[in-house]
Parts: C-alpha cells; sequence; structure tokens
C-alpha cells in the first residue's frame, strides 16, 4: 500500500535534517526572543474564508474541507498565520500589551498538483511579529529569514520587495488596473481573465509571457500609493541597506493572500525551477480586527521546508545517526543479564544497539561491524562465570575481556575515541 499522492513519509535518514533545522531556528529566533507557539492543524472552515479571502486560489480550489460528526465546517489548515491571529484572539494575547513574537514549524495541507518541492501536505517554518506598525518590525522579521538561511547553509537566493499599500490604496489601484486590462480581456491567459473580476491584483503575478507583455504599459501600484505608504516602505528599505542584506524592488510582486497588506516580500532562487520561491510574507495590520479581535498590527513570513530541504540537505553538517556500542549476547543467561549493562550505559549517556535477532554471535559481530559503532559488548555464559564483559574495539580491531565492576571506568574512553574519530571525518 502506497502513501496517498502529494504525500511523502519522512524516513528516519531524513529526520535527522529536520531535526537539525528545527534546532537551527530554535536557536537563531531565540536571540531575538521570538518564542514557538503550536496551533491545532483543523480549523474552522470559516477561519480560512474570512482571512485568505474568496477570491484566492486557496479558498477556492485548494482547501482540504469537510463537515464533521458535529456538523461543522472544518478545514486541514493551509497555512499558519491565520491560525496564529486565531490563537492571539482566543488565549487573550494581546492583554499583555507588549509585542507577541510567535514562531512555528508544522504541517500545512493544500490540494495541489503534486512536484518537486510541492506536495500536498507540506511543512512550514513560520514568524509573526505582532503589534508593532514600525518598519522596524519589518526590517527584522526579513532579517531573521536571512539569518535561518545562512545558518542552514543556504547562500544562493534573492529578496525582492514590494509595497502593496492599504486596502483603500489597493481597491484604488485595481480600479486603475481593471479598467486599463479590460480592452485585452480575450489576450489574457485563461486564469488571468477569472482574475479580472476576482482578485485582479494575482494577475501581476501571472506567468504567462503574452499577459507580461500586457502589462508592460499597466498602471502601477506605486502611482496609488500615499505618502504614509512610501515612507514606511522607504524605512523598511534603509533598514535592509544598513544590515547589508541585498534586495530588489519588484513593483509586480502581490502575495496570494488577501490579508496582506504595506510591505510584501519573496525569498527566490534559481535552483528549484519553476517552484522558485522558498520564503514568502509581509504586513498584516488588519488581519486580527476582521478576525473579531483588537485592531492591531503584525507582520511575518513562512519558509517551505520541503522546498528548502530540496537546497540546503547535501550542505548540512550532518552524520548519519550511529550507536557507540553495539550489544552482543551469546545463551539466554547472557540476554537476561545484558540489562544490568543497559543500565551502565544510560547512566554513562553512551547510545547503543541491541542484537534482537536470536543469531550465532558470529552473525552478532558481522552486524556489529556494519553498525558504524565504535565497541560491541560481547557477553555469553564464559563471561557470565568469570563477572566479566568482553570488549571488540571495531576500529582498531582489538579485543580485551575486563571485569564488569570496571566497565564505567573503561567506557570513559568511548567519548575521547568518538571526539577523535568525528573530528577526523570532518
Amino acid at each position: 500500500m502506497q502513501a496517498l499522492r502529494g504525500t511523502k513519509d519522512i524516513l528516519p535518514d531524513e529526520i535527522i535534517f529536520w531535526q537539525y533545522l528545527y534546532n537551527k531556528a530554535t536557536e537563531v529566533l531565540s536571540l531575538s526572543n521570538y518564542s514557538e507557539i503550536r496551533t491545532p492543524i483543523l480549523e474552522s472552515t470559516s477561519l480560512f474564508q474570512r482571512s485568505i479571502g474568496d477570491g484566492t486560489d486557496i479558498v477556492n480550489k485548494e482547501m482540504y474541507s469537510f463537515i464533521d460528526q458535529g456538523s461543522r465546517n472544518i478545514t486541514l489548515r493551509p497555512e499558519g498565520t491565520a491560525s496564529i491571529a486565531r490563537s492571539f484572539i482566543s488565549n487573550k494575547l494581546y492583554q499583555s500589551n507588549q509585542t507577541q513574537r510567535l514562531w512555528y514549524l508544522g504541517p500545512m495541507f493544500r490540494y495541489e498538483r503534486p512536484q518537486a518541492g510541492r506536495q500536498r501536505q507540506f511543512h512550514q517554518l513560520g514568524i509573526e511579529c505582532i503589534g508593532s506598525p514600525n518598519p522596524m518590525a519589518d526590517a527584522e522579521v526579513i532579517r531573521l529569514a536571512h539569518n535561518i538561511l545562512k545558518a542552514l547553509n543556504c547562500h544562493t537566493y534573492k529578496l525582492e520587495l514590494n509595497c502593496i499599500g492599504d486596502l483603500e490604496e489597493r481597491n484604488n489601484y485595481k480600479a486603475k488596473l481593471i479598467e486599463y486590462l479590460l480592452p485585452y480581456k480575450q489576450d489574457l491567459d485563461n486564469d488571468s481573465q477569472k482574475r479580472l473580476t476576482i482578485n485582479p491584483l494575482r494577475i501581476l503575478d501571472s506567468k504567462d509571457q503574452k499577459t507580461q507583455t500586457i502589462l508592460m504599459n499597466a498602471p502601477r501600484l506605486t502611482e496609488s500609493l500615499t505618502t504614509a505608504s512610501i515612507e514606511h516602505f522607504n524605512l523598511v528599505c534603509e533598514y535592509l541597506k544598513n544590515l547589508n542584506i541585498p534586495f530588489n524592488i519588484n513593483d509586480q510582486l502581490v502575495r496570494g493572500l488577501d490579508y496582506y497588506n504595506h510591505t510584501a516580500f519573496e525569498i527566490k532562487t534559481d535552483l528549484l525551477g519553476s517552484q522558485d520561491t522558498i520564503c514568502g510574507g509581509g504586513r498584516y495590520d488588519k488581519l486580527i480586527k476582521q478576525l473579531g479581535g483588537t485592531d492591531t498590527p503584525a507582520v511575518g513570513w513562512a519558509i517551505g521546508i520541503e522546498r528548502l530541504m530540496l537546497i540546503v540537505k547535501n550542505t548540512l553538517p550532518i552524520n548519519q545517526q550511529k550507536p557507540l556500542i553495539y550489544l552482543a549476547t551469546h545463551g539466554m543467561e547472557a540476554q537476561k543479564k545484558i540489562w544490568e549493562i543497559i543500565l551502565i550505559l544510560e547512566k554513562e549517556q553512551l547510545t547503543f544497539e541491541l542484537d534482537l535477532n536470536n543469531s550465532s554471535l558470529q552473525k552478532q559481530l558481522k552486524r556489529a561491524n556494519k553498525s558504524g559503532a565504535i565497541l560491541c559488548l560481547i557477553l555469553g555464559n564464559n563471561e557470565i562465570e568469570k563477572q566479566t564483559i568482553t570488549l571488540k574495539w571495531l576500529y582498531q580491531g582489538l579485543q580485551e575481556t575486563i571485569q564488569v565492576a570496571n566497565l564505567s571506568k573503561e567506557l570513559k574512553k568511548i567519548h575521547i575515541l568518538n571526539h577523535n574519530l568525528t573530528i577526523h571525518s570532518n
């Protein structure tokens, strides 16, 4: 039986990369006082209809929604920001009157055509800075995305920024854009023709070459922006220059979610083909109020983990997990006695693998050699009778028998030997 199309098992030899990423994210984000939050995978469908927008592809085509046994409309979350906003409201996090710096990592669900870097169950790492209208907050979250990518040895990417104004400014621009595009309606690609009345800003994002040619002479969003919006954006750009973070201004960049305003940004790479965006985000000052909360500004982003892994997996300084010690037993009495040895290993914090195959000692030793362990501990009837244990140093090809009472002392060598082998392998 196969996994469902668009889903993927994350196997043990891959999990170590995910754990490394999680630990790096924790390390980077903790420095700036961001705290992890975990929200439910299941949410009310209305949450995403109200936040993401009825005119978006996500709500119209991609959500996994169903009626549960309590006749409630339920959706598997397609993105993280709406859930964080809902949690901010329902848990009254606004009562602290402090900026909430939150981050998350977890699975999201969208019904899309699976391809490299795009799954129906996928994972996002995201951050949300809630409570500050200051352009410094925009710069802070962008800087943290930059820092995480650098920490993960991801260096080949470009940051694109745009100012998309507030709702009133965008509505003014939409009217101008629709007026310009209507005479060209039949020349637009099919998706853009549909978006002309539903979500015209998304036409700017079209990958169709003919549509992009038509857009070359279209009105610019910047022409509809107020002085306040331009000043906010200019400060974000100035802070990024002060941080030596390179960026390009792309005045056709719009995000696929309705809740964004003012700053919008994407981090892209040339290493992934058509799925080139690894991080997307922006400011969403009205979302929390729109969902029934207080008027609270916010800014954040999300990184697609599967896409990021395609880029960084082979560059991360990670060795596959191997036990330091392999345990081989011979005879029923040894299988009873080995648990006392295991207690010693656990006390010394040494990783081990106990052979469970009921096979000959010779076959156990062969598996020990293949395991990557440094030491094989052998316990048989002979050893039990003499209260000893045999140590076979697998890397050196040496074997010795010692008293069990001296095992803890002998095991101190393991840490030193493992350290030296790690340095040598790197």
